[in-house]
């Protein structure tokens, strides 16, 4: 059963840094792509960032590029996201989804999704 578990969430304030991770269970990813989503209240699920598991090529919102960073440890089954620079705008329920194939930025095209992991930035 694969699982996908998100941590590391927290409130922070604007122009703070913060680091989500997220284990992922139960399979081999090697031929999948895992990215991060995030939703606010009465808003769509946005594409956040995204990592090809076994090339390593990662993709970013343009709200995001620059400020964040995807990552992953294949070893570990684990990947991140470091986020610099927050701002309010950034606050959300941020989760991960993995799915096989090449990444996308449509939530309802990944495969596997963890339960998500609130990040709040405010002063």
């Amino acid at each position: 059963q694969v699982q996908l578990v998100e941590s590391g969430g927290g409130l922070v304030q604007p122009g703070a840094s913060l680091s989500l991770v997220c284990i992922a269970s139960g399979r081999t990813f090697s031929s999948y792509a895992m990215g991060w989503f995030r939703q606010t209240p009465g808003k769509e699920r946005e594409f956040v960032a995204a990592i090809n598991w076994s090339s390593g090529a990662k993709y970013y919102a343009d709200s995001v590029a620059g400020r964040f960073t995807i990552s992953r440890d294949n070893a570990k089954n684990t990947m991140y996201l470091q986020m610099n620079s927050l701002q309010s705008e950034d606050t959300a329920v941020y989760y991960c989804a993995a799915r096989k194939g090449p990444y996308s930025r449509d939530w309802p095209t990944y495969e596997y999704g963890g339960q998500g992991t609130q990040v709040t930035v405010s002063s």
